[in-house]
């Protein structure tokens, strides 16, 4: 079943169309005009367009346009008259899929036609994921005994809409996790759509989450579809959470209670059917006490809460994770694969790993670029000094968190966004921290 907008101005051309898709149980809205179809389109996500090229005011051809620039992964089918080929032929240049000609011969056709380029939607939303898919994105385990309850956990939320709070350190795959809900789900074909919260500004990320108008500010020179709409009837996947500031809360709180928003500068409301993933590796209760969290969002969001167990944890998945990150690595250097020493293993195995996931897929990618070889030995394994002093038990936390951070920032020479990636923590979080060690 789809979604599908018929935009016509004769009312029994209109409804014909409608009726004969109905017949194959879509939902089917239906336009009297271009600017009726435009402020559809506007509001909702639909999967196939079926319009006539010829309207008032607003014609096919600007609405083919509109639909290519908002829309892209929208199919387009035009209508039109005998002897206006020549313009469909034109809109099918701008990205359309293919056209009806008047007078439409009978229901079968408009429906096989309708069928075809709902395939191809389906067709291009597989390759996508089997893209995805092949370019090596990480198993949730690969058979360490505690991650089996949380697998287990995440299948059976997946087949619900339950919202799903996923709590864990930095660097644990809590993306990967919120992926893998999605594809278990019922939406596995639809959008899966994540937003960083600690990777936006502060004003900027309202517009990325909810969209805006033209002239909704300075630089708002057209309208922009927000996050949460593209990610309509799929999985929107909100990481970071705990780095949203209080208004920005307040405003999310409204979307999840009430599943609609309007877009900055903007009037209509904009109703959306998403399942909500969140993800953070900041501790929510104490933000709660202090006030910084609103406990309602906090709520809302922990339907279904979810810990991730760090990589120390987890010593079962060290090894064939670490071979599937530097199988990875070698193709992303464009370098036959890769192999560890057995040396190099037992480093591997014997490391704290505080960064979890991510440290170690950068620990194996420097691996590779120092060697230059496909036997990666235990010379090439160099750890970070946080990690080896952290693992001989020596300082307070405190301490070598601080020494962690001085350490990045006058390697990175000052720059705080890449030290706040190479230490897996979001940058106001850094920020935070540079503040709280007197490291301005």
């Amino acid at each position: 079943m789809a979604r599908i907008l018929v935009a016509d101005d004769e009312e029994g051309v209109r409804t014909f169309i409608a009726e004969s898709l109905a017949l194959d149980g879509h939902q089917v809205a239906e336009a009297g005009n271009g600017e009726a179809a435009l402020q559809q389109l506007n509001a909702r996500t639909f999967d196939l367009l079926i319009t006539d090229l010829r309207m008032p005011n607003v014609d096919g051809m600007t609405l083919v346009r509109s639909v290519r620039a908002q829309q892209p992964e929208l199919e387009v089918i035009v209508v039109t008259a005998h002897g206006s080929v020549e313009t469909a032929v034109e809109a099918m240049k701008l990205g359309a899929f293919d056209y009806l000609q008047k007078p439409i011969d009978s229901p079968a056709e408009i429906r096989l036609l309708a069928a075809r380029a709902l395939e191809r939607r389906h067709l291009l939303a597989f390759r996508e994921k089997t893209v995805r898919e092949a370019s090596g994105e990480v198993a949730l385990t690969y058979g360490d005994p505690v991650m089996l309850p949380v697998v287990d956990a995440l299948r059976k939320v997946a087949a619900t809409d339950a919202t799903v709070l996923l709590v864990g350190e930095s660097g644990t795959g809590k993306e990967v996790a919120a992926r893998a809900i999605h594809r278990w789900s019922r939406r596995a074909n639809e959008p899966f759509v994540a937003v960083n919260c600690a990777a936006l500004a502060e004003s900027l990320i309202e517009s990325e989450l909810f969209g805006h108008e033209k002239g909704a500010f300075t630089s708002a020179v057209d309208r922009r579809r927000g996050r949460i709409e593209l990610a309509d009837c799929g999985t929107f996947f909100l990481d970071e959470v705990g780095e949203l500031k209080p208004g920005m809360q307040a405003k999310l709180l409204r979307v999840l209670e009430q599943r609609r928003f309007e877009r900055l500068g903007g009037a209509r409301t904009i109703e959306v059917d998403v399942r909500w993933i969140a993800a953070t590796n900041r501790d929510l209760d104490g933000m709660m006490k202090d006030g910084s969290f609103r406990v309602d969002l906090y709520h809302r969001l922990a339907t279904f809460p979810v810990h991730l167990p760090p990589l120390r944890a987890r010593a079962q998945d060290v090894v064939p994770l670490a071979q599937v990150l530097l199988a990875r690595a070698s193709a992303g250097l464009g370098r036959p694969p890769a192999q560890l020493s057995e040396e190099a293993l037992g480093l591997l195995r014997q490391a704290d790993w505080p960064g979890n996931i991510r440290e170690l897929a950068n620990v194996l990618e420097r691996a590779l670029i120092l060697s230059g070889e496909q036997t990666i030995g235990p010379e090439h394994i160099g750890l970070e000094p946080a990690a080896v002093d952290a693992s001989a038990g020596t300082g307070t936390l405190a301490g070598l968190e601080r020494q962690a951070i001085e350490q990045a920032l006058r390697e990175l020479r000052g720059n705080r966004r890449l030290a706040a990636e190479r230490l897996g923590i979001g940058l106001r979080t850094l920020y935070d921290k540079i503040k709280r060690y007197g490291l301005e």
